[in-house]
C-alpha cells in the first residue's frame, strides 16, 4: 500500500511542477514569420527577441488558462491529501484520504485534458492554417507529459485505496 502511495506521491509532484512550468513558459507554438523565429505561449508571444503580453481576450487562451490553473490547483490538493494519507488518523471513519488523493489526481488529469485538446484543436485549425511553418514546443509537451503522471498517479492511489479496503474487509472477519 505504500508503495503505491509513495509512487503516486512521486508522479504527482512531478506531475504538477511540471504543469507550472508548462503554464508559465512562452514555448507553447513555434512559427516563422516575416522570415524570423517567433514562439507564444498562454501569456505572452516573442518576436525577433522581444516578448509581448498577450493582450487579446480571446476565449480559447482562456480557458487553456483557467483549466491548467484549476489542474494545478486539484493537483496541489491532491497532493496535500496524498501526504496526509500517509498518517492513519481520520476524524471521519469513512473518510479515505487515498481514495480523496486519487480523485483529485483524476480531476487534475481531466482539467489538463480539456486545456490541451482545447488548444490542440484551435492551434491545427485556425493557426496552423494561418503560419505555414509551425509547430508545438516543449511547454506543449510538457502539458502532456503532465496529463499522464497524472492519471499514473490517480491510478496508484486507487490501488492503494483498494489494497487498505481488502485489507480492513479481511480483518473484520
Amino acid at each position: 500500500m505504500y508503495s503505491f502511495m509513495g509512487g503516486g506521491l512521486f508522479c504527482a509532484i512531478v506531475a504538477n511542477i511540471l504543469l507550472v512550468v508548462s503554464t508559465a513558459t512562452d514555448y507553447w507554438m513555434q512559427y516563422r514569420l516575416s522570415g524570423s523565429f517567433a514562439h507564444q505561449g498562454l501569456w505572452r508571444y516573442c518576436m525577433s527577441g522581444k516578448c509581448y503580453m498577450q493582450t487579446d481576450s480571446i476565449a480559447y487562451w482562456n480557458a487553456t488558462r483557467a483549466f491548467m490553473i484549476l489542474s494545478s490547483m486539484s493537483c496541489f490538493a491532491g497532493i496535500i491529501a496524498g501526504i496526509l494519507s500517509f498518517t492513519h488518523f481520520s476524524g471521519f471513519e469513512r473518510f479515505s484520504r487515498s481514495f480523496a488523493a486519487g480523485i483529485m489526481f483524476f480531476v487534475s488529469t481531466l482539467f489538463v485534458f480539456l486545456a490541451m485538446a482545447i488548444y490542440t484543436g484551435v492551434t491545427v485549425n485556425f493557426l496552423g492554417k494561418r503560419f505555414g511553418d509551425w509547430r508545438f514546443s516543449w511547454s506543449y509537451i510538457l502539458g502532456w507529459v503532465a496529463l499522464l503522471m497524472n492519471f499514473f498517479a490517480g491510478i496508484f492511489y486507487m490501488c492503494a485505496y483498494r489494497m487498505h479496503e481488502c485489507r480492513r474487509v479481511a480483518g473484520t472477519r
